[in-house]
């Protein structure tokens, strides 16, 4: 059977859900268009494939496609990867690791690694903004990009040479506090000036709230309020959801709509 159903369709976005229950009770396997490929869509069917000893993660040789000519450092590497390789081919690398990592030689790697672990965290820029910019001690002026943002430019740059539309950077602050402090508007100010220099732009974060401290113990969010018995919300919870409706609508997904 065939599946056409386009992943990227805001309907199946919001709720892909339907259109998997429908595909399960036509047929477990399905060819589907717009991917291109055959596709599962029940446990059984996943977990025969999963087990069957004449799939694997190697791509067969009348069935591989070239590289494109922009990533072909990264498939130098990990073409060769024992994660990507099976049969006798994955044997062999995985003895070869087993014998080079015993316990007893791990062990003996002990202090080394925690040398090199302590000369690394020594050498952590002390600025307030190591991972966006490099900047002085006032936080005024910026002295050069980070390891992370030049990570960030590399990637455009990759992305613009295969014609791909450009990343499109967001950056919160977290855990802000609610009264107005001088070194709060700093930041702020900071913020912004990083923006124009660096290249992202600033979306809405959260507030220091007792709520989000209560909920990521136990894996919950503000959505799931309701689910846990939580029938009317206070002044403190409606202001924290609002929070998340404006990070949400300023992210500016596509197919998703904060309707909640």
């Amino acid at each position: 059977m065939t599946l056409n159903q386009s992943p990227t369709d805001p309907a199946f976005v919001q709720n892909p859900y339907p259109v998997y229950a429908r595909a399960r009770a036509a047929a477990p396997l399905q060819f589907w268009e717009d991917y291109g490929m055959m596709a599962a869509f029940s446990h059984e069917a996943v977990q025969t494939l999963l087990k069957d000893r004449r799939f694997g993660r190697e791509i067969p040789a009348e069935l591989a496609r070239p590289h494109p000519s922009h990533l072909a450092p990264f498939y130098a590497i990990d073409d060769h990867s024992m994660l990507e390789l099976d049969g006798d081919t994955h044997k062999r690398l995985r003895g070869l690791v087993l014998r080079a990592f015993t316990s007893r030689r791990i062990a003996a790697l002990g202090p080394e690694i925690a040398a090199l672990s302590h000369q690394l965290i020594d050498a952590f820029p002390t600025g307030d903004f190591d991972l966006l910019a490099h900047t002085d001690a006032k936080g005024e002026k910026i002295t050069g990009p980070s390891v992370y943002s030049e990570m960030v430019w590399s990637a455009r740059q990759l992305r613009a040479q295969a014609g791909l539309k450009p990343i499109d950077w967001a950056v919160m602050r977290n855990r802000v506090g609610t009264q107005r402090m001088v070194n709060k508007e700093k930041m702020e100010r900071a913020v912004k000036m990083l923006a124009k220099r660096v290249g992202f732009r600033i979306v809405p974060g959260f507030s220091e709230r007792v709520i989000f401290r209560e909920l990521f113990p136990r894996g919950l969010t503000l959505l799931d309020l309701k689910d846990i018995g939580v029938k009317q919300l206070n002044i403190s919870n409606v202001a924290a959801r609002q929070e998340l409706r404006d990070m949400m609508k300023e992210l500016k997904l596509p197919g998703v709509e904060v309707n909640f």
